[in-house]
Formats: structure tokens, C-alpha cells, sequence
């Protein structure tokens, strides 16, 4: 017995790390690792992210659609405005900006108890996660419309939804209260990470989305102010991985090029014609470690057509390529180009390119600003010399204020935001904003556009979970 009783002791493990379960986030390095989590899930980097986060934003636009594979069943749901709360990829646009949401509210409700840490460093923490907290809000804002609010892990599972105003006010509240306490750009921990620059981003897209043009052109001014950003020269290489720690990017989605795929740019792998081997353009050459999907994402011709000429920004769409038998694929004017604007990473693992995904970058602040400006006083010289900073990058000739009255400069600044952020995600929003979406879906004969569709339906799945949610107008 007293053999069997020292074996059992002997077997009792004695923890001696100071990340045991019970005090893991009452110390530095576990409130670190529940941050890097609250930055991954935001990121939201899965295994097929340009299809279910990219995609919707574009395929339900003038811009792209997808055939190809079993995706295209879903993907003609969202192009052909006949998505419902079943669909598919709504769920990824919903769960993992909660699960960051979580992660915050964790992280803020346990800081103080963190005994290896100065002030400043908490204050740093915990302004950090309530940026993300916020542009999460902001995401799930401008995709489903108004949300459950959840500011504590206490509240209930089951929760009604928040009134719009509350919605925004939280978003707009939080951004504000975060920007002193962020680091200035390029004095943040680790690339990657919020700082000022990015907060006040932040807010500058989110007042233009709601139109309150005067905080939008306010806060993007406040952006060009801090003099640390910069439209980087060559639009064409501006997205390759080499480039991607550049002084236009103020806020990304990290990408690495990983086996597992878990946080990987994956748009590539669904946008190589079939069979590539080259482009005669630029040379470059398929590498057998990469993939090439049967869902194939392609370029609406009447978007491709639209680009003035000797638009440089028009050079990553791809209107020919040599295939695999040799033989030189012309394809334009079939709804066929395609889009190589995250070029090929050299060092892609199969389906995973290592490219960042710009969430926020300079030129939108530019185009952010010339817009509100324009809303609020029509053509200005302003407004005209912030699209022409743009306009001069991909080569093209300066406007003139003469030229235009406030509808006119309006349609322009909506062009150059296609040509400038095609692929990015913007171009829904856009549209929405600028009173498009919807007839310019009917326009493209989509006939089941309505208005209700400016809001995703919540995923019925969450409603099922949820009795106290109601389900946006139209579902």
C-alpha cells in the first residue's frame, strides 16, 4: 500500500511555469499570446480566405465572378443577388470577428490583474485590443448591419441586437478613446500591430460610410498629417511579397506562406487561367510548388474596359497567357481576364502565398478625403490635387477642377476607386455609399437586386442558436 500511495504521489505533476491554467492571463506573456489571437482571428487569414472574405465583397459588384469547382454553386448566390441566411461563407464572416471580439473582452476584463507589467504597457494593451474589438464591430457593421453588442464575457450567450446608433456610436467611441494611447506608425512592438495611424483610418473610412463627410475628411486629414505615409512608386509591384512592409500599407491582414494554409493568402491559387505556364508580359513562370484551383475568380469585361488608356494600374490584369502546350490564350472580351494583383509569392507553399492583404492603405485616405471634401463643397482644388497624387502613380494625366460639378467629380472618384482598389473588398461599400449597388446590379440584369440587399442575412445557424435575434429586413 505504501509503494502504491508513493507511486501515485510521484505521478502528481508540480506545475512550476508561471502560465498554469489558473494564473495564465495574469501574467505578460499569457495576455501577449491571447492578443496575437486577437490579432489572428481579425486577420480572419483561413485556409480559403479569398474566397469567403474577399469574394463577397466583389462578386456581388461590377468587378468579378467566379465559375468553376463546387465554390461556383455559392458564389452564383452572391452573384446573382439570391443568397439567403443558409448560404455559405456568411458564417466566416460572422464567427471569427465574435471570436476576436472575445478574445478582447477577455483580455480588458484580466489586464489589471497582470503583475508583470508596467502602466504603460497596459495602457498600450489595453488600447490594443479595443482597436480590434472596434474594427471588428466595424466589420460585421458594414456586412450584416446591426449586431449584438457584446462588450464582457459575462453577458448572456443569448443576445437581442444593438439599435444602429448604438452600433455606431460604440465603433466611433472606442476608435476615439484608443488613438493617444496607440504608438505612432513604425514605433508599434511587432509589424502588424495597431498604431495611431491606423485608429485614425480607421475612422476616416467608417464616418465616409455613414456620410458624416465633415468627421471623414477630418480624420483622413489627421492621417496625411502625421507625414509618415507615402503612395509607394510602382503600383504594379506595390502588392508583391517583397514589397508588402511598405510606407502606403497603414493596416494588414499578415499572410504567410504555410503548409497548413491557416493563414495564407489563397487568391492566386483562384485566379491562374487553366492550364498557365506564362505570362508573355512580365515572364514570369508557374512554379510546381504552386496550385492552381478549378474555381477560377475572373474579371467582368465591362470593368476591364473601363480603365483609361496607359493605366498602369490595369498591368496586374491579365488579358492573355501562354499555357502548358505552348500556345499563346487570348483572354479578353469573355468575361476572362484575370487578376494577378497579390503576384505569385516565389516562395508559396502549394495553395498558401505569403502576400499581405491591405485592409487600409494611403491612397484610400487620399480618395477618403477628395470625396468628403467633394460632398461638402463639390469640386475644390483639394479635392482634385488628392486624386491626382493617385492618378500621377499609375500614369495618367492630372484633372481639372473646370471639368466637373459635384455629380461629375462624384462619378470620378467612384472609377478611380475601382481602378485603384479592385481585389481589395472595398467595392461593395462603395457602391452602397454612392447609391449604385443595387441599380447598378439591375443594370447587369441581376433582377433579383433589391434593397434589403445592402445587409448579408445573419447566418441561420447563429439565429437558430439565438431566439432573442431578429433577422435583418428582406430574409
Amino acid at each position: 500500500m505504501g509503494s502504491l500511495q508513493g507511486c501515485k504521489d510521484f505521478l502528481k505533476e508540480e506545475v512550476f511555469s508561471q502560465l498554469a491554467p489558473e494564473n495564465f492571463l495574469n501574467t505578460k506573456e499569457g495576455l501577449a499570446s491571447l492578443l496575437t489571437d486577437t490579432y489572428a482571428r481579425t486577420a480572419n487569414m483561413n485556409s480559403n480566405n479569398s474566397i469567403y472574405v474577399i469574394a463577397p465583397q466583389e462578386w456581388t459588384t461590377d468587378i468579378l465572378f467566379q465559375s468553376g469547382d463546387n465554390v461556383e454553386r455559392d458564389a452564383s448566390n452572391y452573384i446573382e443577388f439570391t443568397w439567403d441566411p443558409t448560404v455559405d461563407f456568411l458564417v466566416t464572416n460572422w464567427d471569427p470577428p465574435y471570436q476576436a471580439i472575445r478574445d478582447a473582452n477577455i483580455g480588458l476584463e484580466n489586464i489589471a490583474n497582470v503583475t508583470n507589467m508596467s502602466e504603460e504597457e497596459k495602457a498600450v494593451s489595453t488600447a490594443e485590443f479595443r482597436f480590434l474589438r472596434a474594427i471588428n464591430y466595424y466589420k460585421l457593421y458594414f456586412f450584416f448591419g446591426s449586431v449584438p453588442l457584446r462588450t464582457s464575457s459575462q453577458q448572456e450567450l443569448q443576445l437581442a441586437k444593438a439599435s444602429d446608433e448604438e452600433v455606431r456610436s460604440f465603433i466611433s467611441s472606442e476608435l476615439i478613446a484608443v488613438v493617444n494611447d496607440l504608438p505612432n506608425p513604425g514605433d508599434e512592438a511587432q509589424y502588424g500591430r495597431a498604431n495611431k495611424g491606423a485608429a485614425l483610418a480607421y475612422l476616416a473610412k467608417f464616418y465616409l460610410n455613414i456620410k458624416d463627410w465633415e468627421q471623414s475628411a477630418s480624420y483622413a486629414q489627421q492621417v496625411i498629417a502625421l507625414n509618415h505615409y507615402q503612395l509607394f512608386a510602382n503600383y504594379e509591384d506595390l502588392f508583391k511579397v517583397e514589397n508588402e512592409r511598405n510606407p502606403e500599407y497603414i493596416f494588414v491582414r499578415p499572410a504567410f506562406a504555410s503548409s497548413n494554409r491557416a493563414s495564407a493568402n489563397s487568391w492566386m491559387n483562384v485566379s491562374f487561367p487553366d492550364n498557365f505556364q506564362q505570362d508573355p508580359r512580365t515572364g514570369l513562370e508557374f512554379a510546381n510548388t504552386w496550385l492552381n484551383w478549378p474555381n477560377e475568380f475572373r474579371i467582368l469585361d465591362g470593368f476591364y474596359n473601363s480603365f483609361e488608356e496607359g493605366d498602369k494600374r490595369r498591368n496586374l490584369l491579365i488579358g492573355e497567357y501562354v499555357d502548358k502546350s505552348g500556345q499563346l490564350i487570348s483572354l479578353l472580351n469573355n468575361n476572362n481576364t484575370r487578376c494577378f494583383k497579390y503576384w505569385p509569392d516565389p516562395n508559396a507553399q502549394g495553395a498558401s502565398h505569403g502576400n499581405d492583404i491591405p485592409d487600409i492603405r494611403y491612397a484610400d485616405i487620399l480618395l477618403c478625403r477628395a470625396e468628403a471634401l467633394n460632398e461638402l463643397t463639390g469640386p475644390n482644388n483639394e479635392s482634385i490635387s488628392l486624386i491626382n497624387q493617385v492618378r500621377a502613380r499609375a500614369g495618367l494625366a492630372a484633372l481639372s477642377q473646370g471639368n466637373f460639378d459635384q455629380q461629375g467629380l462624384r462619378e470620378q472618384i467612384l472609377r478611380e476607386r475601382g481602378w485603384e482598389f479592385y481585389a481589395e473588398g472595398h467595392r461593395r461599400m462603395d457602391l452602397i455609399r454612392m447609391g449604385r449597388f443595387i441599380s447598378g446590379a439591375q443594370a447587369r440584369g441581376k433582377s433579383n437586386a433589391k434593397d434589403f440587399h445592402v445587409h448579408f442575412p445573419i447566418p441561420q445557424v447563429v439565429m437558430d442558436s439565438d431566439p432573442k435575434l431578429i433577422q435583418n429586413e428582406g430574409y
